[in-house]
């Protein structure tokens, strides 16, 4: 593999840390966000070769970012540890930014997520990207067992609390008298000069949002699970918006569930495998994704209710031929105004993700770059 700093600098030269550059004519930069789901007759491995091969296409076809995200006791995805798959990420391509989306900060000491993302910095310098969120990414007796306490620090006076202090670590900052003052994160800037990732904010509702703005960081908003906050959170982030040494002006991008096949009916029966598996879960029966068969099974016994819950998920994701995909992506992009679309392609195999994926680059011309030699 070539020297991953030389890549990343030939990469990223025309582009700072937060802000990319929109691609063939896609209005606006595209990136992924994985889930590193598994399906049903599948395993937690060939999941995690899928992210790699995700991650590899995206690189190749001029996608901006690729960021996974944290979730715990869900059979159905394998994610749990971002920083982990970030850097087997980083082992296998050499320009496109990585990062987390995010990482659920209460969850963690600061100085720990200081001292992974430090690393990860160190391993791909210039492409790393901290996602940070305060949602568990669970239940809430998961929360309790991850963080060994029934108190779950989610409300407005422990996110900023803990932000200022993992700041404080990555930038190795804290005054003196603090009584963390001669603690360093490390790797971090007590062995020299060096980059470190962006923060960025991540939410489903307006909180993060304001918090985004009054700190002069870019946020990112998960429409793909809450469509209905996506505009007020974005009026709401770009309202409070104080520039700041990150930013100049606001920058948003939204989460968009979104795939593409060859026909219109084949899309339907793979995003419906995540709508069952979402239902599934949000009813306390969660499970592998199931294959499209057993989707199909399982719809033809829906109840009235079910039937109306996976409908409105449905009606969430864009799907449909790559010409329908591109046009409700441009159309969301206009009402919202986001300044980058993260697609999620969740389906229950690898292949009609990466299909997905490649489809729509193609439905926007994005260019066809040489992987570099691993």
């Amino acid at each position: 593999m070539s020297e991953t700093g030389t890549q990343a600098d030939a990469g990223t030269a025309d582009e700072d840390a937060v802000r990319g550059r929109a691609r063939g004519s896609a209005p606006v930069p595209l990136s992924v966000l994985d889930l590193v789901t598994v399906g049903s007759g599948s395993t937690a491995s060939r999941s995690l070769a899928t992210s790699v091969a995700i991650s590899r296409l995206a690189e190749r076809r001029g996608y901006h970012r690729h960021w996974v995200a944290e979730h715990h006791s869900m059979p159905g995805v394998a994610s749990s540890s971002p920083a982990v798959i970030l850097a087997h990420l980083a082992a296998h391509t050499s320009r496109i930014r990585l990062g987390s989306g995010g990482v659920m900060l209460p969850n963690h000491a600061p100085l720990v997520i200081a001292e992974q993302f430090g690393t990860l910095e160190a391993l791909a310098p210039g492409r790393i990207d901290l996602g940070l969120g305060r949602a568990p990414g669970t239940d809430g007796a998961t929360a309790a067992a991850l963080r060994r306490t029934d108190r779950l620090n989610e409300g407005a006076d422990d996110f900023p609390e803990q932000l200022s202090e993992l700041t404080r670590f990555l930038d190795d900052s804290f005054p003196d008298g603090h009584p963390y003052a001669r603690i360093h994160a490390v790797p971090g800037p007590v062995q020299g000069p060096k980059g470190r990732p962006p923060v960025w904010l991540l939410g489903s509702s307006g909180f993060s949002a304001r918090l985004a703005g009054l700190l002069g960081l870019p946020f990112a908003f998960a429409h793909h699970f809450s469509a209905r906050n996506t505009i007020p959170a974005l009026d709401l982030y770009r309202q409070s918006f104080r520039p700041s040494e990150v930013l100049a002006e606001p920058y948003a991008l939204i989460g968009v569930a979104a795939l593409a096949a060859d026909e219109d009916a084949e899309a339907r029966r793979q995003v419906l495998t995540g709508a069952v598996s979402m239902l599934r879960l949000r009813t306390g029966r969660p499970g592998l994704v199931p294959t499209p068969e057993e989707a199909e099974a399982a719809e033809r016994g829906f109840s009235p209710a079910e039937r109306e819950f996976v409908g409105d998920w449905l009606g969430n994701i864009v799907h449909g031929t790559p010409d329908e995909v591109r046009a409700g992506l441009d159309g969301l992009q206009k009402r919202t105004g986001a300044d980058e679309l993260m697609i999620t392609a969740n389906a229950h195999g690898g292949e009609a993700r990466l299909r997905s994926y490649e489809l729509i680059a193609d439905a926007y011309g994005l260019p066809e770059a040489e992987s570099p030699a691993s």
